[in-house]
């Protein structure tokens, strides 16, 4: 799985990354889902707009996706992400 985060506000992206990671690392480790830091993508900047990412690995189940999705609520909820867009891809077939 590959989570993306995009936007123009560098600062915004970093903080909604560590954030997310934190969740995941704390609640997908629990399914035995491994969760890597954030970093950049390997083409960081696109059009003015940052570009990072989380990798993990590990099946994702139902119980993931629940998990993913309300991490993804919280989020959005408490107005961190203002300028930042966070992309999921359950089953990547390109890691760029």
């Amino acid at each position: 799985m590959v989570i993306g985060f995009s936007g123009t506000d560098q600062k915004e992206i970093l903080n909604v990354s560590q954030i997310v990671y934190n969740s995941f690392k704390t609640n997908l480790e629990k399914l035995g889902i491994n969760v890597f830091m954030p970093m950049p993508a390997p083409i960081d900047k696109i059009k003015n707009k940052y570009r990072w990412r989380i990798i993990s690995k590990g099946n994702i189940g139902e119980e993931a996706i629940i998990i993913i999705n309300k991490c993804l609520k919280n989020i959005y909820d408490s107005g961190i992400a203002k300028k930042t867009s966070i992309i999921v891809d359950v089953n990547p077939t390109n890691m760029m």
